[in-house]
């Protein structure tokens, strides 16, 4: 039997989603619940998106072999900083990283010269104007089957850097934060901290374009720090995260 579940989590405590040695990790908390739960001496978890140290989700699906664990009794044995919202029993052969056709992120970006107490954490202070224009140009741009070698660091295990981006776009989403948010078949390590970043500091609709055809990763910008960056949610069978949020841009 197959299992999918869905989980929230503040990244900022951990080094990440993969479990490794030494370190405090998503998987190893949410495997070590799972297996308390159904009794089991281990819980191999997969996940749609294996997110990095510091980033959060609010969207990530994950399955396993088992029966379904009791939402109730893995949020009593999980830390405050990860939460399961949905366990249900799966089609037999589902996979939440294999299966998926789709992931959306957001990028959250506080935009004012005072810096934030509330969202310390949780978005990006950027005491410099945004030119939201300008920047909806980029996203736009992003549209489409791209080359995101410029955007991905230069030593990796990617062998294609061939993206389909479905969406993209910003939108202001009040009290002085403007959001990016983006929705691709796949997408590469640091992809969107680097998007964010490069979006942040060009100021040239035709400097920005060039990026998208293969140019090193020294031809685009820093990376943006991955404390503004959730994982919102990863579509299946087609369906598109971002259709419900589209219509309000």
């Amino acid at each position: 039997m197959r299992c999918r579940l869905l989980l929230e989590y503040d990244g900022s405590g951990f080094a990440g989603w993969a479990r490794q040695p030494g370190t405090r990790t998503v998987q190893e908390q949410v495997e070590r619940a799972l297996a308390v739960v159904l009794r089991a001496d281990a819980v191999p978890l997969t996940v749609a998106g294996r997110t990095d140290a510091g980033v959060h989700a609010w969207g990530q699906v994950g399955s396993y072999e088992g029966e379904p664990a009791s939402v109730r009794s893995l949020n009593a044995l999980l830390p405050e900083d990860v939460a399961v919202l949905e366990c249900a029993r799966a089609d037999d052969a589902f996979d939440a990283r294999a299966d998926a056709t789709s992931r959306a992120y957001c990028y959250r970006v506080l935009v004012r010269q005072a810096r934030g107490a509330l969202e310390r954490g949780r978005a990006l202070h950027w005491p410099h104007p945004i030119d939201l224009n300008l920047v909806q140009e980029f996203a736009a741009a992003l549209v489409g089957v791209h080359d995101f070698t410029a955007f991905t660091p230069s030593q990796t295990e990617h062998v294609r850097f061939e993206r389909e981006v479905m969406a993209a776009y910003w939108r202001e989403a009040g009290s002085g934060v403007v959001e990016f948010w983006i929705e691709a078949d796949a997408f590469m390590r640091q992809m969107n901290r680097v998007l964010v970043g490069t979006m942040l500091r060009c100021r040239e609709v035709e400097d920005f374009v060039s990026l998208l055809e293969g140019r090193p990763r020294s031809a685009a910008g820093p990376t943006a720090p991955p404390h503004g960056l959730y994982l919102a949610g990863v579509g299946y069978g087609g369906e598109r995260v971002l259709d419900a949020f589209v219509a309000t841009v």
